[in-house]
């Protein structure tokens, strides 16, 4: 479902991408791994569109993605970003339905609550969730709304950028229980990119270890505890010596 073949990114003299190869099997949930810096951000922008490689391509099933009209890939693709990315002046229901009140499939007003609150329900919120506003919502609530979003228009494939972030440890179970079921539930292929080796092992059939720009490991996720590769042992313990640079 998702090609990744041979891309560099690179930002005044810093190499932030250099030559990552990787494929995404429909169907499947994969996890991108990594510490801070290793390039995880940039290679998610540069997957949705957003950020133009400086070599390389990036296909989406068997189309390669534009550049110059992102849209056309973008339309099949749902996104969970890691802040949630609310707007704090639209109520939920306006919120989850934003894509169908101002992009270019339109739904009524009245439609579009219904639709809302559907997937409200499928993220376990019910509907008087629907009319209250960001502020009015916890931070997990605000997760399950941003869920919502990324669901309304039953993607093939959905982006989870560090979903569970500023969580406690019951709602990141929470998220994490409803990430999976959503991703079996409606089969869409899934790509998650995480630090958080317990939210892997829960979500992810797969999983690729991105460090200074380049894939270090592939695997599955039940191996990576297991995993004799010095670079997956040093992330998953946590170590400060090894080929990662901690500096």
């Amino acid at each position: 479902m998702i090609k990744i073949k041979n891309i560099h990114k690179t930002f005044s003299d810093q190499n932030v991408l250099d030559g990552v190869d990787m494929l995404v099997q429909e169907g499947s949930s994969t996890a991108i791994i990594g510490t801070s810096g290793a390039g995880k951000s940039v290679l998610l922008k540069v997957l949705l569109g957003l950020l133009r490689p400086d070599i390389g391509e990036v296909f989406i099933g068997n189309i390669q993605v534009s550049y110059d009209k992102p849209g056309r890939t973008l339309s099949e693709i749902g996104m969970l970003f890691q802040g949630s990315a609310l707007f704090d002046s639209l109520p939920v229901w306006q919120n989850i339905c934003f894509k169908f009140l101002k992009g270019g499939e339109k739904l009524s007003i009245p439609d579009a609550k219904d639709l809302a609150i559907q997937k409200l329900k499928k993220v376990g919120l019910n509907h008087e969730v629907a009319n209250k506003y960001p502020s009015d919502l916890s931070g997990g609530m605000k997760k399950r709304v941003a869920l919502a979003r990324a669901i309304v228009g039953n993607p093939k494939i959905i982006f989870f950028d560090e979903p569970t972030t500023g969580l406690d440890p019951i709602m990141t179970n929470t998220i994490n229980n409803l990430i999976r079921e959503i991703v079996e539930t409606m089969e869409v292929t899934a790509l998650t990119i995480t630090h958080d080796i317990s939210s892997v092992e829960q979500i992810a059939d797969n999983v690729a270890l991105l460090e200074s720009g380049r894939i270090r490991w592939e695997g599955k996720s039940k191996k990576l505890r297991d995993s004799k590769d010095p670079y997956v042992y040093q992330f998953v313990n946590g170590k400060t010596k090894g080929p990662i640079n901690v500096n």
